[in-house]
């Protein structure tokens, strides 16, 4: 091999070694500094896109689980509200039962109506006070069904005895039900569903005794159709019964909770409650008097319809709050797998990264005492002159 002074291949090769020996112990040292193994889009590019749309999506869960923990709060408080309601009117019951006998005479009766007219307006005050953030919890919530509505209306015909929301835009919804299809159509104008029920109807008609729940799912519309004989029903549907009926969706001040990351009906939860005040549509407090005998016997009806409304209220709300409670769950656990997923594309593997470290430093080490025994070859060229 020819001996040179000018040019130092050796020195040269040991050079470019040190370099990347050096470049190999600095990333080595920002991971371990920094725990991750993607700290820019140099370092791995496909992978940073990955994680980065998965830290966009974690973050919108993150927020779903805080509001959905806001949205119980929030029926917590409606739904203890509503408890001190029932216990008022189950004492106005009381008083009514016991104004209905004639073992009180008219004066005793004063005294039974001062109390009643009290507990009246402290169900009215109750419902005005209940407020969660600035909103009145309880004299009107979230979009409401209209009594309005024709499928209501005529329920003695159309077997509805039940509508509840969820996520439901305000509005007019218009049925389609052709006799002999099976096939229930329900639409605003902008988006409608087509329903099999095949699986619901006996004949055409929902069984005997029985309720068949049809669930509009992409509209977030739930309808409860009775058979002949159920509980609760004053008709019953059969196939065709609900052609050309409307339900009218009135909109009200809150009452959509943002459980999901996108802008879909299956990522909102939609909670409406009733005007639950004492001069209300719902519980009409203010039109039974137990002043006299005759008064506080009708006023029981009255009082057992306005239980069952509260009552009936307070068990949508729980089970909006158990619906809450499986929300919550199941985002964490999502948060959980892809936060694991997101860990193994950006986070620093410590053990690797060391043990790299010392590699990259002993070949550094190597490196440099060979640039030195390239530059001693060169000295090598004194001993000829």
């Amino acid at each position: 091999m020819a001996l040179r002074v000018n040019t130092n291949i050796a020195a040269l090769m040991s050079q470019r070694f040190i370099g990347r020996n050096v470049q190999a112990v600095n990333r080595q040292l920002e991971r371990l500094a920094s725990g991750l193994r993607v700290n820019r889009a140099a370092d791995d590019a496909s992978g940073l896109v990955v994680s980065e749309g998965m830290r966009g999506e974690l973050s919108g869960l993150v927020q779903n689980v805080r509001n959905a923990e806001h949205a119980v709060d929030l029926v917590q408080l409606a739904e203890g509200s509503m408890q001190e309601v029932n216990n008022m009117l189950v004492r106005m019951r009381s008083l009514a039962l016991q104004s209905s006998s004639s073992t009180l005479n008219d004066s005793n009766r004063e005294s039974l109506a001062a109390e009643f007219s009290q507990l009246v307006d402290e169900v009215d005050r109750i419902a005005q006070a209940t407020s969660y953030n600035g909103m009145n919890l309880l004299t009107g919530f979230g979009n409401q069904v209209s009594a309005a509505s024709t499928a209501l209306t005529a329920s003695d015909t159309t077997g509805v005895t039940e509508v509840q929301l969820s996520a439901a835009e305000a509005g007019t919804f218009s049925f389609i039900d052709t006799a002999g299809d099976e096939l229930l159509i329900l639409g605003n104008g902008m988006v409608s569903q087509t329903l099999d029920l095949g699986t619901f109807l006996d004949g055409g008609t929902v069984a005997t005794g029985t309720s068949a729940v049809v669930n509009f799912d992409r509209l977030g519309i739930q309808v409860t159709l009775a058979g002949s004989g159920a509980s609760g029903a004053t008709g019953s549907y059969e196939d065709g019964d609900l052609d050309n009926a409307t339900l009218l969706i009135e909109a009200g001040t809150g009452g959509g909770f943002q459980i999901g990351p996108r802008d879909s009906p299956v990522h909102r939860l939609e909670l409406g409650i009733a005007d639950l005040r004492g001069s209300g549509e719902t519980l009409g407090l203010d039109q039974l008097s137990i002043n006299s005998q005759s008064a506080a016997r009708q006023a029981l009806d009255g009082l057992d319809q306005a239980i069952a409304a509260v009552s009936g209220e307070r068990g949508k709300l729980g089970a909006v709050q158990n619906r809450l409670s499986h929300t919550i769950s199941f985002s964490e656990n999502e948060i959980e797998n892809i936060q694991a997923s997101e860990a193994s594309i950006r986070d620093t593997d410590i053990a690797q990264e060391a043990t790299e470290l010392s590699r990259s430093r002993i070949l550094l080490q190597g490196s440099s005492s060979m640039l030195i025994q390239a530059n001693v070859r060169s000295i090598q060229a004194l001993t000829l002159l």
